[in-house]
């Protein structure tokens, strides 16, 4: 008997067979050839442990309920309550800074405040918090930079008295015309007889400004030296700071003393009685910070003073006036 073949019958392709293979990256090489291309493999992402539950977070109800979660979780209570403390004074201060600045713009009064000091001594960071939560079309930053060839030519006091406070307006002088008092003298930046010059113009130009009505307050930032060369330090090393340090800076320490020579001199000859001196102990950046905003507040006059959540008289410790027998930190 024969037998019979059979033909094999195909077996039906599954859903999964009949589906078109994932198509592969390729990179052309040339040629019209290609070839598989590298594949990174997929980022993973990993969840950030919080710090604190929100267990622990519910018990920030008191003081005591933060001690003891910051104990627990090895921080420094005492540095956090401080911060804490700052944070909140600040707030308050800026409340008032605000109510000045309306007074000052309603009243169209000119307000000039200067920031001086050695280089690091925080005259920068304090000039930010004033400024925050001020408006910025009636409070303006004034940072001159290196006077062009046009300038250098002028009369000296010509490029600030075109910054100088509008009607209604607050200008804060990150450094001023007393470059020439220390700065320029100490690097030879001008001659003696510019600097003579300056010394002996500077009273009178600040007299015209008072006569004229507006506001002066002079700050000096005073600093030790061992607390510059930290910040120096600082500045060198963090890359978010690096762009603080300039040729000056590096001076700065080589020529402590002739700086001290030159500070005294421009207190003796520019210290009077309706352009004084406030000296500012600013070590510790965030009191020199609060007590030189609280200073500003007790001595410029404005709507609302009254009703302030926190005091604005300065401690005398931190801020006081200028006086010939009077040692500063930064002697």
């Amino acid at each position: 008997m024969a037998t019979r073949k059979v033909a094999a019958v195909p077996s039906p392709a599954s859903p999964v067979d009949t589906l078109p293979a994932p198509a592969v990256p390729e990179t052309a090489i040339g040629d019209g050839v290609r070839v598989p291309a590298k594949t990174e493999p997929a980022a993973t992402t990993t969840a950030r442990t919080p710090i604190f539950t929100d267990t622990e977070l519910r018990s920030l109800s008191s003081k005591k309920g933060l001690t003891k979660l910051l104990s627990a979780k090895r921080f420094s209570v005492k540095r956090a309550l401080a911060e804490l403390h700052y944070e909140e004074e600040l707030r308050k201060l800026q409340i008032e800074l605000v109510k000045l600045q309306r007074t000052v713009q309603l009243s169209k009064r000119r307000v000039a405040i200067l920031f001086e000091g050695r280089d690091a001594a925080g005259k920068g960071g304090t000039i930010r918090r004033f400024i925050e939560h001020l408006n910025p079309r009636t409070a303006r930053v004034v940072a001159l930079p290196k006077p062009t060839e046009v300038q250098s030519g002028q009369w000296y006091f010509q490029r600030y008295s075109e910054v100088l406070p509008n009607p209604g307006e607050i200008t804060f002088f990150d450094r001023s015309w007393y470059n020439r008092a220390v700065v320029e003298p100490v690097m030879n930046f001008c001659t003696p007889a510019e600097y003579d010059r300056f010394m002996q113009q500077v009273p009178e130009f600040e007299h015209m400004l008072y006569e004229d009505g507006i506001e002066l307050i002079k700050f000096w930032f005073s600093i030790s030296k061992s607390e510059q060369a930290r910040r120096f330090n600082s500045r060198r090393i963090n890359p978010l700071k690096q762009w603080k340090i300039s040729p000056v800076d590096e001076k700065a320490q080589e020529h402590w003393d002739i700086y001290t020579k030159y500070k005294e001199m421009m207190f003796s000859k520019t210290h009077t009685s309706y352009s004084p001196w406030i000296i500012v102990r600013a070590n510790h950046k965030k009191e020199a910070r609060l007590e030189s905003i609280r200073y500003v507040l007790n001595t410029l006059p404005y709507e609302g003073s009254d009703d302030a959540k926190t005091s604005t008289y300065p401690d005398p410790k931190i801020v006081r006036r200028f006086h010939r027998s009077t040692r500063q930190i930064d002697d």
